[in-house]
This record gives structure tokens, sequence and C-alpha cells, in this order.
């Protein structure tokens, strides 16, 4: 498959692009900056300016692209911590994390959608998150609220172009193991946070599954958590 990962640089994101291009996928990786240890596709696109990024995306992309994984988001600079408040927060970090969270997957959907409607396959894979699910237990709330609008954007993709076949899949994902990437054995990614933090390499997993299925199914959402999340 042709699969474009936006976010692909780093944590989640590269272990997507390493693991699906090991299995034999055409990935093109977007990130601000290429990394300079991989030797794959890459275009730079900088989405502060979503505008300008999904421009890029626009020039640069593939004319058929089978799959678009959406792993790109930011919180706020105190996010998970005691020390957020969210009356502290500032209307410039606000506005940042709404261009980047949400017009953000907007505009490059919209820029991308008819190349994915020209493919075979034509899956959406987003990247939510746990705080996006009601009674989710987290006080963020712009990064809640930006990660509620996957919700929305997703469902309406669904109704949208159901007629076409697309299949558009939320993964709302708990608090991950970001710090080692599918060089490391599952069994010690997944001993780090003793329970609390989830292996790429399971997140990686999942995607593969929702890539294998065929043209008549899809997996509308996966809501996974770490085990000893208290609040699942």
């Amino acid at each position: 498959m042709r699969i474009v990962i936006v976010g692909a640089s780093l944590g989640l994101g590269r272990a997507l692009l390493d693991g699906l291009r090991a299995d034999g996928h055409e990935v093109t990786g977007v990130s601000r900056r290429a990394p300079v240890d991989s030797d794959a596709a890459w275009i730079e696109a900088d989405f502060s300016r979503p505008n300008e990024a999904a421009a890029r995306l626009a020039r640069d992309c593939p004319p058929e692209i089978d799959v678009l994984i959406w792993n790109l988001g930011v919180w706020e600079p105190d996010a998970f911590s005691d020390s957020y408040d969210y009356l502290a927060q500032s209307a410039a970090t606000t506005e940042a994390l709404v261009a980047l969270n949400v017009t953000g997957p907007l505009l490059t959907i919209q820029t991308l959608l008819p190349r994915i409607l020209r493919a075979d396959h034509r899956k959406i894979i987003l990247t939510g998150s746990t705080s996006a699910l009601a009674r989710s237990g987290r006080p963020e709330v712009a990064f809640g609220a930006t990660k509620s609008a996957l919700n929305g954007l997703a469902d309406a993709l669904r109704e949208g172009f159901r007629a076409h076949r697309l299949a558009v899949t939320t993964l709302q994902l708990g608090n991950l193991n970001t710090e080692d990437g599918l060089d490391v054995p599952r069994a010690r990614a997944a001993a780090r946070g003793a329970g609390t933090l989830i292996p790429v390499h399971d997140v990686v997993d999942t995607v593969r599954h929702t890539l294998a299925l065929s043209g008549s199914a899809y997996i509308r959402e996966i809501v996974m958590p770490a085990i000893l999340d208290e609040r699942f």
C-alpha cells in the first residue's frame, strides 16, 4: 500500500513508519524536518502554519494514496502534570494548539482525499486520545477539545463518503511509552512504566490489523488504555 504518515519523525509515528516499511509498504513520512537517520521518502511540512503545510502536501504527495495516517498532535506545555491550570493558558498557546490539532487535519484531509478516493484501499487512520472520550477524567481543556474534534471529523467523513467505501478509524490511545522504539524488544518496552504505559509495538500491530481488513469491513474506533489506567 501507499501510505502517508503525518507526524512520522518521532515516537509512535516513527514506529509506524519503520514497522510498515518493514512490511513492504511504500511509506512517505511527513514532519517539520526529515530525520537524518531514515532513508524513507519524506516531506517537510510545518503544521504550525497549516495552510502552508497543506500546500506542501498538495505539491509533494503521491498522486494516489491508499492510507493516510494522521498522527500529529500537541498539548498545553504543562498538560498531564499537577501544575496544569486552564486559567493560566495564554490565548496564543490555545490558538496554536487548535491550528495544529484541528485546522491541520481538516486541511490535510481536504487536500489529500481526492488522491485517497482514487486508490484501492481508501483508509484514513486518526490518532486520537482517551482524553477525547466522555468522562475521560482529564482536565486539559484545549487538548481534550481538539481530540474530541477529531471524533466529529471522523464521523462526518464516514457519512459523507460512505458510498466511496472510505474507511475512517480513530485510535483512542492512552499513555504511550514513546522512549522505546521497535528496536527494543516488546517485553522490555512493556515493562517500562509497570503497566501504566503502552508500548508502540502494540499500536503498530493494531494498525497492521486495520490495514489487513477487506474493503467490506472497517474498524470504526479502537480504545486502547494502559492496563493499569484507573480511568478505564
